[in-house]
């Protein structure tokens, strides 16, 4: 029983990082078809992957299919800002 809950949750994690990238980060020439929804910032981030992490959930929260970071600054706090396509 308790390989089975293991199993479980192993299968639950790996389906929630599945989900998390489900949006990607574009380049502003890869943008395509997409058409500009607005921007999302954050701020708080610990290290880059976090900024971007970050803004990916921000983005996914809007509704977007892909974002572009405009920008990304700070020390131990890092803020950004990135623009949502739809």
């Amino acid at each position: 029983m308790k390989k089975y809950l293991v199993m479980l949750a192993a299968a639950t994690l790996a389906g929630a990082s599945f989900a998390a990238w489900s949006i990607e980060s574009l380049s502003n020439g890869d943008t395509g078809q997409l058409r500009p929804a607005g921007t999302v910032q954050v701020s708080g981030a610990t290290d880059l992957g976090d900024l971007q992490d970050k803004l990916a959930e921000k983005a996914r929260e809007q509704g977007a299919k892909g974002y572009v970071v405009n920008s990304a600054s700070g020390d131990n706090r890092m803020f950004g800002t990135a623009t949502i396509y739809k």
